[in-house]
């Protein structure tokens, strides 16, 4: 499946939010990453996400089946570049 995921945490806790995100998905912007990803990886994310998080952090995760259902437009600097090629 194809997944946008937006955090918001405390200061003190992005940069290890930011660390585990990349193990999984692609960085496209601050506090937010995107990508294709098992349904079983997802949730080994989300359960890690937890052990990080405290009760005023969130976590939010938009799914689809495949990428070619959304239509993204960026405008201005593009943070992250994603190409499907090697």
């Amino acid at each position: 499946m194809y997944v946008i995921l937006v955090y918001d945490v405390d200061q003190k806790r992005t940069s290890k939010m930011l660390k585990l995100c990349r193990r999984y998905l692609s960085w496209i912007q601050n506090s937010v990453f995107e990508g294709e990803i098992s349904e079983v990886q997802l949730k080994q994310l989300t359960l890690e996400a937890k052990r990080v998080m405290e009760d005023e952090d969130s976590l939010i995760v938009f799914k689809s089946r495949d990428e070619r259902w959304l239509q993204k437009e960026i405008i201005g600097d593009e943070k992250a570049s994603i190409s499907n090629f090697l």
